[in-house]
């Protein structure tokens, strides 16, 4: 498949993105898809994300020379085919194995489902309009699969019915998420020098905000004399969550001291530059985390790990799931559980219990 094309490209146009470009007849769909997410309070990463898989899709089309009136189920084999063995960049193909993911060619099974998530939604978009089409999107019959997680709660959820599911996804192997150890924890953060990057490295490790939650905070969000900050989650919804009183005071020192007088709302605020004073972008968080983890020499010290970190803890610690479930926000407790079978001192315990019984 043809790497870059210049007629396709992704851009952004006030609160959604678009594809824009030549060559493809089904960009108005598409960009009718992403506003539709958009209307139905997606979050922006995630309509960003599905705009650039679905203009992976669209450059293989064009590629191909297709139209969508031709995408059917053969079209979308041989789509999910390119995506597993297309040679990506630091890949050599071949007999060349990476010894990080055990991949020669390829990308990874979690982003080929999640296109294939994005053009199930496109082409259900196009079912919902006309009752008489019919997505190329295969399903699997209701009887195997399961339910989904957001269908299981509530007074009637013995009654759910299972969700089908594309019979197209990719086994996913399952992998824990990796928390930092102590010492790359004390090593990262000593690398940090300004009372910014310390406050939000601290609101990650020892509050368990996400990325997007700590760029999303506001100055009146930290309650700095009680110790408590309004955080809000994926899609938009709102908790409240204690904080250290050590970084509780580095907040305050960074908008004391620190933070550049802007009439901007949000906490975080880009330091140098020009754009000093605006808010703490994605692309700007990442590079704060690259430099001080290439500097501190902790590979795996990205935001989410501090998160990781932080929901080790809880469950090593023996605080309940309901209790860890709403500090870190999850909307299901079957995300929170990864947390207690993550946590070595769970493990251990139950392993001496048992050695115990044997013996």
């Amino acid at each position: 498949m043809d790497g870059e094309r210049e007629g396709l490209r992704v851009e952004r146009a006030g609160e959604t993105w678009v594809l824009a470009g030549d060559g493809f007849d089904g960009i108005e769909l598409v960009n009718e898809f992403l506003a539709y997410l958009v209307d139905r309070n997606y979050a922006p990463l995630t309509v960003r994300a599905y705009a650039y898989d679905l203009l992976h899709f669209a450059r293989w089309m064009t590629a191909e020379r297709l139209s969508v009136a031709a995408v059917d189920t053969d079209v979308l084999l041989r789509y999910l085919r390119a995506c597993r063995t297309q040679v990506l960049a630091r890949q050599h193909g071949g007999n060349v194995f990476s010894i990080r993911d055990g991949r020669s060619a390829g990308y990874a099974p979690r982003t080929v489902n999640r296109r294939l998530a994005a053009l199930s939604g496109l082409f259900g978009l196009v079912e919902m309009r006309d009752p008489e089409a019919r997505s190329p999107v295969p399903r699997r019959r209701e009887t195997a699969t399961r339910i989904a997680q957001g269908q299981r709660s509530g007074l009637l959820g013995h009654l759910a019915t299972p969700s089908p599911r594309s019979g197209l996804r990719v086994r996913e192997p399952r992998r824990l998420p990796r928390g930092l150890r102590r010492e790359e924890i004390a090593e990262l953060l000593a690398s940090f020098r300004t009372v910014r990057d310390q406050a939000i490295a601290g609101l990650m490790l020892f509050s368990g905000l996400r990325s997007a939650e700590v760029r999303a905070l506001a100055v009146d969000d930290v309650d700095i004399a009680l110790g408590w900050v309004r955080v809000r989650g994926k899609g938009d919804k709102e908790r409240r969550v204690p904080v250290d009183r050590e970084v509780c005071g580095l907040v305050q020192s960074y908008v004391l001291s620190e933070r550049p007088d802007s009439d901007q709302r949000a906490l975080f605020l880009v330091a140098k530059g020009p754009t000093r004073g605006q808010p703490l972008t994605p692309a700007g968080l990442r590079t704060i985390f690259r430099y001080h983890r290439q500097r501190a020499g902790v590979p795996a010290g990205n935001p989410h790990a501090l998160r990781h970190t932080f929901g080790t803890a809880l469950a090593e610690a023996g605080v309940d799931l309901p209790a860890m479930q709403a500090l870190l926000g999850h909307d299901h407790v079957d995300s929170t559980m990864a947390y207690v079978h993550l946590a070595p001192a769970h493990v251990r315990a139950a392993y001496d219990a048992a050695r115990a019984r044997q013996q």
